[in-house]
């Protein structure tokens, strides 16, 4: 049985994180609580007026009363509006801010168990892998639809440049967001008292669950945010640092999003260099409203991308049964990166 155990496990242990495993769950859902609401308060207060707005129209158009439904509806379109959606996109950077302090205020332990670690030019490396890996399995994941006949891509013309390089920038932030929270603050901390597999197990599940509510969400669109949950925590481990998934989660986002043009799990069309249209009614190929991401072709990809990266570590692992189990590499500051404050 494969160890997985990656030194930013052992930092974590020395936290004062509870051992039991459903009082860190709970504490996990309150800081997650404080997290959507510290990152949804600027822009629910920038798209307060088009909302009344919207709901004014609503009730203009013959309507006493708006229904609960047609509500819902408007404050979609008006959280999908360019404007509300890149600010929501910035504002993720609070998801990184908040579960750092409360690893080093509240758990005690230093930023480095979170997987941030190993200095400036590891950081810039694996976060430049990561980009590519997150290009080369979005972009399999979309050729093997337009293979099958499921989608096909066409060229945009007037392509707002601007806009696109601003959703890079937003989707840069968001990945790492989201990466800090389910990977860097809550899989460390269930990695520090529980075994590995459990870690990876419950982190991927609550990454997962807090898509449920996302636009067109299925039982395969579910399986797959639990694989890519996966996928990114065994990846995490194998290079001891978070700077990889930070890079594979942003660029998987944008370039679904604005370079390819296919909904980012459920969300809006965005601005982009091209369009990937739907051929095929059949949701297990398309992903349906979900997009690419509830489809069977990401879960071949992911799960192709989980059994390299555990072969990698078996053999890591079989090579050295005794001490390797992260990569060593020239960029590596043991006296940075390794202490636990």
């Amino acid at each position: 049985m494969l160890k997985l155990r990656p030194n930013m496990f052992d930092e974590s242990s020395k936290s004062h994180a509870p051992k039991e495993l459903w009082k860190l769950i709970l504490i996990f859902l309150f800081v997650f609580l404080i997290i959507l609401l510290a990152e949804s308060m600027i822009p629910a207060i920038v798209g307060a007026k088009p909302m009344v707005e919207a709901i004014n129209e609503l009730t203009n158009n013959g309507n006493n009363r708006a229904s609960f439904d047609d509500s819902m509806e408007a404050a979609k379109d008006v959280a999908m509006k360019p404007s509300i959606l890149l600010l929501s996109l910035f504002c993720t950077v609070f998801g990184t801010l908040i579960s750092i302090m409360f690893c080093r205020l509240v758990e005690m332990r230093h930023v480095s168990s979170m997987g941030a670690r190993g200095g400036k030019r590891r950081a810039v490396v694996h976060y430049s892998e990561g980009m590519f890996i997150g290009i080369v399995m979005m972009t399999t994941m979309t050729l093997l639809t337009v293979a099958c006949g499921a989608n096909t891509i066409k060229q945009l013309s007037n392509v707002n440049y601007l806009m696109i390089l601003l959703y890079f920038i937003g989707f840069f932030i968001q990945g790492m967001s989201e990466e800090f929270v389910f990977r860097g603050y809550f899989m460390t901390t269930l990695g520090a008292k529980h075994h590995s597999y459990i870690a990876i197990a419950v982190s991927s599940v609550a990454f997962g669950m807090a898509h449920i509510s996302n636009p067109g969400i299925s039982p395969l669109a579910m399986l797959n945010l639990i694989l890519y949950g996966v996928f990114a925590a065994v990846y995490m481990i194998y290079f001891d640092d978070i700077w990889g998934v930070c890079g594979i989660h942003s660029l998987w986002n944008f370039m679904q999003g604005n370079v390819y043009g296919i909904t980012v799990s459920g969300g809006a069309e965005t601005e982009s260099v091209l369009r990937t249209v739907q051929k095929s009614s059949n949701s297990v190929l398309t992903g349906g409203k979900f997009g690419i991401e509830g489809s069977i072709f990401a879960t071949l990809v992911l799960t192709a991308g989980i059994v390299i990266v555990l072969y990698l570590q078996y053999h890591r692992e079989k090579a050295s049964p005794a001490a390797v189990e992260v990569p060593v590499t020239a960029e590596t500051e043991p006296a940075e990166s390794s202490g636990t404050e």
